[in-house]
């Protein structure tokens, strides 16, 4: 990727509403020229949407909590993510190593919501959960940088040599 485009994605990962123009101004292209790279990345699935961020609580999803899951049945197939696909409630699943296969993060409106939600979980995967309650989050969302390219040899060198 080029250095422009990772600016441009840099800059739509902080304001994914940023204006063609704003954009232009931020990395001296043209409008037009912006809109292109835009387009571009776009395409090539680099930015795949934009999303509004949203304030849970006042949503009524004031609790947090990420729940670990493995197989009952080791020889089971792998299908949780397709099997758990239909709660709403599950924000997020991630595919980990680890003890457990998957850890998702969910957002539910009470301690009782939880309860009832793993119990779905466990009887939709056929699964064991874990689960962590979040107390707070201190940040969240939070827009990284683009990693420079690397050439062959150069990643894994050590910075002092």
């Amino acid at each position: 990727m080029e250095e422009i485009d990772r600016r441009i994605v840099t800059l739509l990962a902080h304001d994914g509403r940023m204006s063609f123009t704003d954009l232009a101004r931020e990395t001296g292209l043209s409008v037009s020229a912006v809109h292109q790279r835009v387009r571009r990345l776009e395409k090539r699935g680099v930015v795949r949407g934009y999303a509004a961020i949203i304030d849970h609580d006042a949503i009524g999803l004031p609790l947090t909590a990420f729940v670990s899951i493995k197989p009952i049945d080791p020889a089971a197939p792998d299908d949780a993510p397709v099997r758990l696909a239909h709660l709403s409630a599950i924000e997020a699943c991630h595919s980990v190593a680890g003890d457990e296969s998957y850890i998702l993060k969910v957002r539910v409106a009470s301690p009782v919501a939880l309860e009832d939600l793993l119990q779905q979980i466990r009887a939709s995967a056929n699964v064991s959960t874990r689960t962590t309650v979040v107390l707070s989050t201190p940040y969240e969302h939070r827009a990284l940088v683009a990693a420079p390219e690397t050439t062959p040899g150069e990643a894994g060198q050590d910075a002092s040599a």
